[in-house]
C-alpha cells in the first residue's frame, strides 16, 4: 500500500487533523495531482491557520493548477503567519515565490 493510500485510509478512519491534511497535500503534489492537493491543503490551513508549511505548500499547489492569484494570496497569508511565529526562513522562501508570481503576472 502506498503512502498516499495509507494517509487516505487514516482520513477515512476519522483521524483528520492539519498534519494529515498537509501530508495528503504533499503526497498528491508528488503524484502530480495538484487539484487534490489544494483540497487537502485548504483543509489543513482551515484546521491550523498558523501552520506556515501548509500555506507554503498550498501556494505551490495553487500555482501548479494555474491559479496564480490564489497562489499569491496563499503565499502572502503564509508570510504573515511565518513572520508572526518567527519562522524567518519560511517567510523568505514564500516571499521569493510570491515575487516570481508577481513577475509572471506582469508578463516578465
Amino acid at each position: 500500500m502506498s503512502t498516499l493510500e495509507n494517509f487516505e485510509r487514516m482520513l477515512v478512519q476519522g483521524r483528520d487533523n492539519a498534519l494529515l491534511r498537509y501530508s495528503l497535500g504533499n503526497e498528491y503534489l508528488k503524484a502530480d495531482n495538484p487539484c487534490n492537493a489544494v483540497v487537502h491543503l485548504r483543509e489543513a490551513v482551515r484546521l491550523d491557520p498558523n501552520h506556515s508549511a501548509s500555506w507554503k505548500l498550498l501556494g505551490k499547489a495553487l500555482g501548479e493548477t494555474g491559479d496564480l492569484d490564489g497562489a499569491l494570496a496563499a503565499y502572502r497569508q503564509g508570510i504573515a503567519v511565518a513572520e508572526a511565529k518567527g519562522d524567518i526562513q519560511a517567510a523568505k522562501e514564500m516571499t521569493v515565490f510570491a515575487r516570481r508570481i508577481q513577475k509572471q503576472q506582469a508578463g516578465g
